[in-house]
C-alpha cells in the first residue's frame, strides 16, 4: 500500500515524528481487512449458492437447454436462414443423459450450485476487490481501474453468453450424436456435461479479456496498432486454429466462433490506437 493514499492528518509543523505515521495502517490491520473482505465475499457466494440448489428446477432447466434438439439457437440460426430464402433445418437429435455413481446427481448438483453462485456473485466480488486496493491508488489511477474492471467483467460475460448460446450447444450437438458405428450407443454422463460445460465458458470468458490484453500491451509499449494491423492476416490464422482447436471439427461452428474472435481483433487495434493518442 502506498503512503500517499494513506489520509495523513495535514499539520505545518508536527510536532512529533509519530504524526507522520498516525492513521497508517498496520499489517495486521491489512490481514485483518482482508479477512473481513472474504467472509463477505465467502457469504454471499454461499447464499446465491443455496438460493440456486434450492431452485433446482429453473437452474437444471437452464442447463440443460443447450442439450435440446430445439435449442433457440437452432432456431435463430432457421429463422436467419429463411429469411435468407434457403431452406434449411436442424435434424432431430436425442442423447441420453446418465449418473453412473450412487452420489453423482448429488454432488455435481453441488457443485454447480457452486460455480453458479461464484458467477452470480462476481459482481459483489469484483467491488470488494477494488474497494480493497483502491486506497493503494491515485486519483488517475483509481479512474482508470474502474474503466479497465467494468470492461474486464463486460466482456467475460459476452464470453459466457457466447459460450451459452453457440459454442457449447453446437458442440454438443457434434459430440454428442457423433459415432463411430451404429453399435455404439452413446450415453453421457452428467458430471461430463457440467465439466465441459464450465471448461468452454471459462474458456470463452478468458479468450474475450484480447482487448484488455491489447490494452496492457500497449500501455507498456510492447504493441503497436501499426504492428497488429501488419499482422491481420497471421492472426486470423492464428484464431481460425484457436477456434478449430476449441471447437467441434464442421465449418459452421467454426466460422460462428471465428467470426466474434477476429471482431476481437479488430476491436484491439482500436484501442491501441487509443492509447496511442493519449
Amino acid at each position: 500500500m502506498k503512503e500517499e493514499k494513506s489520509n495523513l492528518p495535514t499539520k505545518s509543523k508536527p510536532t512529533n515524528s509519530n504524526s507522520e505515521t498516525e492513521g497508517l495502517m498496520t499489517f495486521g490491520g491489512h490481514l485483518e481487512v482482508l479477512r473481513q473482505m472474504l467472509f463477505r465475499i465467502i457469504a454471499i457466494v454461499l447464499i446465491i449458492a443455496v438460493v440456486v440448489f434450492c431452485m433446482k428446477d429453473t437452474t437444471w432447466r437452464l442447463l440443460l437447454a443447450p442439450s435440446e434438439w430445439d435449442f433457440c439457437t437452432y432456431r435463430w440460426i432457421e429463422d436467419l436462414a429463411a429469411y435468407m430464402g434457403i431452406d434449411f433445418h436442424f435434424e432431430e437429435y436425442h442423447v441420453q443423459m446418465i449418473a453412473t455413481d450412487l452420489s453423482s446427481q448429488f454432488m455435481t448438483h453441488i457443485t454447480t450450485a457452486i460455480y453458479l453462485g461464484l458467477l452470480g456473485a462476481s459482481p459483489y466480488i469484483t467491488f470488494e476487490l477494488f474497494r480493497y486496493i483502491s486506497p493503494a491508488l491515485y486519483e488517475n489511477e483509481r479512474k482508470y481501474s474502474v474503466q479497465v474492471t467494468i470492461v474486464i467483467y463486460t466482456l467475460f460475460i459476452i464470453g459466457v453468453l457466447m459460450s451459452y448460446f453457440v459454442l457449447f450447444p453446437i458442440s454438443f450437438r457434434f459430440l454428442g450424436t457423433y459415432s463411430v458405428s451404429a453399435k455404439v450407443i452413446s450415453n453421457i454422463t452428467l458430471d461430463s456435461y457440467v465439466t465441459t460445460f464450465v471448461t468452454l465458458t471459462l474458456l470463452m470468458g478468458a479468450v474475450f479479456q484480447l482487448p484488455v490484453i491489447a490494452f496492457v500491451l500497449a500501455k507498456i509499449g510492447v504493441v503497436s496498432s501499426s504492428m497488429l494491423s501488419q499482422y491481420r492476416k497471421h492472426a486470423l490464422i492464428v484464431i481460425m486454429l484457436v477456434a478449430a482447436v476449441i471447437t467441434p471439427p464442421d465449418l459452421m461452428t467454426l466460422v460462428l466462433v471465428t467470426i466474434p474472435l477476429y471482431l476481437l481483433y479488430e476491436v484491439s487495434i482500436r484501442v491501441v490506437k487509443t492509447v496511442e493518442r493519449s
